[in-house]
């Protein structure tokens, strides 16, 4: 699964830097009987409620196209948490 958490970053870096926006983690994990792809965006401004689904709209055309996950899972955008 790293290589392909690896592949999956290469493949939404340049969208997002597009965006201004760096990608913080991407994991998998599996809670119960369900799998997530969970991704973290950050940025120097904060990250809205808009711009996070704006990177979702983008990132998920992208994934399907690649299909490199044949496990059904849920998808988890969200942006990192600041202190």
């Amino acid at each position: 699964m790293d290589n392909i958490l690896k592949r999956v970053r290469e493949i939404i870096l340049e969208p997002m830097q597009k965006m201004d926006i760096t990608i913080d983690s991407i994991t998998w994990e599996v809670e119960g009987k369900y799998n997530y792809l969970k991704i973290i965006l950050d940025r120097e401004l904060p990250l809205d409620i808009d711009t996070i689904v704006e990177a979702t709209n983008i990132i998920n055309p992208i994934l399907d196209e690649y299909d490199l996950i044949k496990d059904e899972y849920i998808l988890d955008i969200s942006s990192k948490e600041r202190g």
